[in-house]
Formats: structure tokens, sequence, C-alpha cells
């Protein structure tokens, strides 16, 4: 199961998106923070702490990387909010953060 990045976008009149509000992932005991390497990717970061790398935008989100890039600068902390085993829970906790 994904986490759908479009899922918090506004629909405007006539079914036209507008901008999207990603979910808000709040700091939890269990989140991992790692240190950045060079050559690291969001979407491959995703891929080994999630096994998808559809979930970059989590990764992005949460350390406000939106810079149009998956690249990473080596020595960056970042938070790797986990676990993802339970989606369901994850989201509603993001969307009551929103």
């Amino acid at each position: 199961m994904s986490i759908d990045r479009y899922r918090f976008t506004k629909k405007k009149i006539n079914d036209c998106y507008g901008t999207t509000r990603y979910p808000k992932f709040k700091k939890r005991s269990t989140d991992l923070y790692i240190i950045s390497r060079e050559g690291d990717r969001l979407d491959n970061l995703a891929n080994e702490f999630y096994e998808d790398p559809r979930y970059w935008w989590i990764l992005a989100e949460v350390n406000k990387l939106g810079h149009g890039t998956f690249d990473i600068p080596a020595g960056l902390q970042l938070r790797v909010p986990m676990p993802l085993d339970d989606l369901t829970s994850l989201l509603r906790e993001a969307e009551e953060n929103k």
C-alpha cells in the first residue's frame, strides 16, 4: 500500500487541482536520525528504509528538502519517520496534525 502524496491536494471548482498540501509528520520516539553521505538521494534512501522509492516525498517533507531535486548534500542530519509498517495510523496521525 502506497501513501499517496496527492491525497491532501485541495480540489478547486470543476475538479481542477490546486496546491498540494503535504501532511505533517509528528516526531516520534521511533524515528531514525541519519547523517547523509556523498551521493545520497531521497528516492534511494526511501527505498533503503521503506523498501519503496515512491516514499521519497515523506523524507523531503519532514526534512524541508523541497527544492526540486532528489540529491541531498553530504553531512545533513535527516529524520526518517519510522515505522511505516502501519501506514493507516501514520496517515491518520498526519491528518490530525495538518
